[in-house]
C-alpha cells in the first residue's frame, strides 16, 4: 500500500509539473514614469536644464508646461526632451515661435549705453521719485537719458538685479518736476495707475513700450521660469501679448492696476508671440517704493 500510494504521489507531483511547463511565459508590464507632482516636476527642471532658449510654468490643470525655441536643436532638443520624458504625463512640450531673448536693443527710446529699453512705472519712497525697468537693461549702464544723442538726462541706476530677477531701479534727478505716475498709451493718452497687484490667469492686460507701442493680451500663466543666453530668471507672468526689442522695461497693466515690467518672449507683433514679465510687486517689495 505504502508503495503504491508513493508511485501515485509521484504521478501527481510530476503531471502537476508538466502543467505548469505548459503555461505561457508570464509578461511584465511596461514600466511608467512615476506620476510626479508639479513642483518635483519644476525643481528637477530647475536642477538639469540651464539651455538657453528653454522654459517652464505650471498650467491651471496642474501639469508643468515646458517650452524651447528655435535655437534648441539637436543634442540639445535630446538632452532636454531625455529629462521631460523621464518626468511622466505630467509635463506637456511646446516648440515656442523664434528664438527666446530679452527685449532690448540699440537705437531710440531710454538710453543707457549702447541699448534701448522702455520705461516701466514711476514710483516714489518718502518725497524721492525713481523709475522701475527691467534689471537686464539696468546692468548695461548707470547714466540714462531721454535721448538717442544722451544729451537730456534722465536719471541715475540706483539698483539692479539680473538675473534670476530682472528689475532695475532709476533714480530722477531731485531738480526735476516730480514725475506723474500715468504710463503712456502711445497714442497721445496716459493711464494713471494706482495699485500694483499680481494678476490671475486668463487677466486682460495691456503692454506699452518704445518699439511697439501698445499691445494686449492675456495672462496664461504664473511663476514661470525662463533661461536667457546669459541667465535664468524665474517667477515670471508669462502673456499671450507680443513685444519686439527696445520693449524691455515697459509696463504690464491694466486700466489702474500695475502688473509687471517686461522681461522678454518669442515672436513679433506682426505673427504673435510670448512674453514673459517681472512681477511688478516683487520688485516694489525689493525697493521698498510704491505706485503713486
Amino acid at each position: 500500500m505504502r508503495s503504491s500510494t508513493l508511485r501515485r504521489t509521484a504521478a501527481v507531483v510530476a503531471a502537476t509539473a508538466l502543467s505548469l511547463a505548459a503555461l505561457p511565459l508570464a509578461q511584465a508590464d511596461p514600466v511608467k514614469p512615476p506620476r510626479l507632482s508639479a513642483a518635483k516636476i519644476t525643481s528637477t527642471l530647475n536642477e538639469e536644464v540651464h539651455t538657453p532658449g528653454t522654459a517652464w510654468m505650471t498650467r491651471p490643470d496642474g501639469k508643468v508646461l515646458v517650452s524651447y525655441d528655435s535655437t534648441v536643436t539637436g543634442s540639445k532638443l535630446t538632452a532636454l526632451t531625455n529629462v521631460t520624458k523621464k518626468l511622466g504625463e505630467n509635463v506637456v512640450v511646446e516648440k515656442l515661435p523664434g528664438k527666446l531673448t530679452k527685449y532690448v536693443t540699440g537705437g531710440t527710446g531710454m538710453w543707457g549705453g549702447e541699448v534701448k529699453c522702455s520705461a516701466g512705472f514711476n514710483v516714489q519712497r518718502k518725497g524721492k521719485y525713481y523709475l522701475l525697468t527691467a534689471g537686464h537693461c539696468g546692468n548695461e549702464a548707470t547714466t540714462w537719458y531721454q535721448d538717442a544723442d544722451h544729451d537730456l538726462h534722465l536719471g541715475k541706476l540706483h539698483h539692479s538685479s539680473y538675473p534670476w530677477n530682472d528689475y532695475a531701479l532709476v533714480i530722477y534727478p531731485t531738480v526735476i518736476r516730480p514725475p506723474g505716475g500715468a504710463v503712456y498709451l502711445y497714442n497721445g493718452r496716459s493711464q494713471d495707475i494706482t495699485t500694483a497687484m499680481n494678476p490671475g490667469i486668463g487677466q486682460l492686460v495691456y503692454r506699452s513700450g518704445i518699439t511697439t507701442g501698445l499691445h494686449s493680451g492675456r495672462v496664461t500663466g504664473l511663476n514661470a521660469t525662463v533661461n536667457y543666453g546669459d541667465g535664468r530668471v524665474a517667477g515670471l507672468i508669462r502673456t499671450s501679448v507680443c513685444a519686439e526689442p527696445g520693449d524691455s522695461g515697459g509696463p504690464l497693466f491694466y486700466r489702474h492696476w500695475a502688473f509687471g515690467l517686461t522681461s522678454g518672449g518669442s515672436g513679433d507683433c506682426d505673427s504673435g508671440g510670448v512674453t514673459y514679465f517681472q512681477p511688478v510687486v516683487e520688485a516694489l517689495n525689493a525697493y521698498g517704493v510704491s505706485v503713486y
